[in-house]
């Protein structure tokens, strides 16, 4: 008996893209690469058009469809891949004109989710964003879902297996919901269960690839996984940090950013973005080694502003300093620049993360007798001791201690 390995072969890809002049499209383009790459597929061709639109029926005008048609003959890729979202027609006509698999941006995204989802919330995040994606675009399959073929005499058992698809996946996408709605309510109880016990938080937010994990790793050993890809993790990861003054918060990893991150991802994942929300702190982690640091800084921040983290307090973290000149980094306020590989600036980045918390602990003096020895202990292992000292009276505790503590023992307060 032979055994063989199971082996995923490379997709060989041709992107496109179209600029209208909202965005930078060569960056744009670049970055749709990057997200191919990462989905495990070989990008062979690029063709980019100016233009006013996207053309509504081919996406691109007729000299590039003619381009096009040309690269699909002479390299005969396996799909193409459109840097925007396209309509049902186009993604048809494409298809024909190629006679390929065309995808496009949002659909690539989603394929990545889907590959890097590992917990079971985060499974049913990524498939319901895919199936209220796919819903309204079913009628544009045609033949795909016939189990015919289009045409006289067909017609009939096209509709119905396209009408039974349709209600497949409603009833899917509610349950999907249902089950969503759960996960958001546990994840609700738990917010405020930490509320509840006085518990801080800071969330790491930034663009995909900006080095989140790797800076959760450096600062509390969670052991996430940590690549040089696009969406390496994706399920939140919550640790625990012990800041200089000896407080300790809850550190929690969330979801990377990206340029026009479809609705359809935002909607699925708010259980897991409302992280940022409720947080104390948000940590912008920006890759300041990357030319389109100041882009990338931004589209967290409009992201973070749509989400109505407005009022949060933000610590820019300019990560990878350890490959970046001074004079490259980009101009923005509350920052300070760190190296999550090498641990520079780590104690900066917590000095200011403890500045920045709301107040929760404050140095004072207690003075307990000694029969209350726990009242003692307690305060000792939540607080940091400055000194302690036995007197006649008894225990003399020069500590910072959390709020909580001193409305607890303000008899003993000195």
């Amino acid at each position: 008996m032979e055994l063989h390995e199971n082996t995923t072969e490379t997709e060989r890809a041709v992107l496109i893209g179209v600029d209208t002049g909202e965005y930078d499209a060569e960056s744009s383009l670049a970055e749709l690469a990057r997200l191919a790459e990462t989905a495990g597929a070989e990008v062979v061709a690029e063709v980019l058009q100016r233009r006013e639109a996207p053309d509504p029926g081919l996406y691109l005008g007729r000299g590039k469809i003619e381009e096009l048609t040309d690269l699909c003959r002479s390299l005969e890729p396996d799909l193409i891949i459109a840097d925007g979202e396209l309509s049902p027609a186009q993604q048809k006509n494409l298809e024909n004109v190629g006679d390929v698999r065309v995808v496009d941006r949002t659909t690539l995204i989603l394929d990545i989710f889907a590959q890097r989802a590992l917990s079971g919330e985060g499974k049913v995040q990524v498939e319901l964003a895919q199936l209220q994606y796919a819903l309204p675009r079913l009628g544009g399959k045609g033949t795909a879902l016939s189990r015919l073929g289009g045409g006289i005499g067909t017609r009939g058992p096209g509709e119905s297996k396209l009408e039974s698809d349709r209600r497949h996946i409603r009833r899917r996408i509610t349950a999907l919901q249902k089950e969503l709605d759960a996960l958001e309510a546990r994840r609700t109880r738990y917010r405020e269960r930490r509320k509840k016990d006085g518990v801080q938080t800071v969330a790491l937010v930034g663009y995909t690839n900006a080095g989140k994990s790797t800076l959760m790793n450096a600062l509390t050993d969670a052991g996430v996984l940590s690549e040089n890809k696009l969406f390496a993790t994706l399920d939140p990861t919550a640790r625990a940090l012990t800041l200089p003054d000896g407080a300790q918060v809850l550190l929690i990893d969330t979801v990377g950013f990206i340029r026009r991150l479809p609705h359809k991802l935002v909607e699925a994942f708010k259980s897991t973005l409302d992280e940022a929300v409720t947080a104390d702190v948000v940590l912008n982690v920006c890759d300041a080694a990357d030319p389109e640091c100041a882009e990338q800084c931004r589209v967290t921040t409009d992201l973070l502003t749509e989400l109505g983290c407005g009022d949060k307090p933000v610590i820019t973290v300019l990560n990878k300093c350890d490959v970046v000149t001074d004079n490259l980094l980009p101009m923005v306020s509350n920052w300070v620049r760190v190296s999550a590989k090498t641990g520079e600036g780590l104690p900066d980045l917590l000095q200011k993360v403890a500045a920045a918390l709301p107040p929760s602990r404050r140095r004072v003096r207690f003075l307990f007798p000694f029969a209350l020895g726990s009242a003692a202990a307690q305060v000792r292992g939540s607080g940091v001791v400055h000194s302690e000292e036995y007197t006649a009276d008894g225990l003399l505790l020069d500590v910072t201690a959390e709020l909580s503590l001193l409305e607890k023992y303000k008899a003993y307060l000195i």
